[in-house]
């Protein structure tokens, strides 16, 4: 499979157990997801930094059936969109609470970065205590 650099950086990041998010090297702003321009200063001068992998979950939901091609055998397992503390959302998984349970999570928990979740890449997020 052909990636391009982007995601190959983003991938590799997770595989050394690192959340990477881009960083414009001109006017010193993250985004997410990666791209090839800044969206704030339109520089092509852009590197990655390691995210304190914090964050505010935004919404989730749990997917129990008609999961997209390839990721059926997954199923179940649920998807939500974290705030980074540095300020850019991205869609992570979320760790279960219990065996095929998500229902210790509400929207505004506090989340962190887990790792790379096991056979894909994939970043994996759970409740922290504060």
């Amino acid at each position: 499979m052909n990636t391009s650099p982007i995601v190959r950086d983003f991938r590799a990041g997770l595989a050394d157990g690192k959340l990477l998010i881009q960083q414009c090297d001109d006017c010193g702003k993250p985004n997410m997801w990666p791209r090839y321009a800044c969206p704030h200063c339109q520089s092509d001068n852009l590197g990655w930094t390691e995210s304190g992998g914090k964050g505010d979950l935004h919404s989730f939901c749990v997917l129990r059936q008609g999961a997209p091609e390839g990721f059926d055998g997954d199923l179940p397992y649920a998807l939500g969109v974290v705030k980074l503390d540095e300020g850019v959302q991205l869609l992570v998984r979320l760790e279960q609470t219990g065996p095929d349970d998500w229902s210790g999570y509400e929207c505004d928990d506090r989340v962190e970065f887990v790792s790379k979740e096991e056979g894909r890449e994939c970043a994996l997020f759970r409740r922290t205590g504060g």
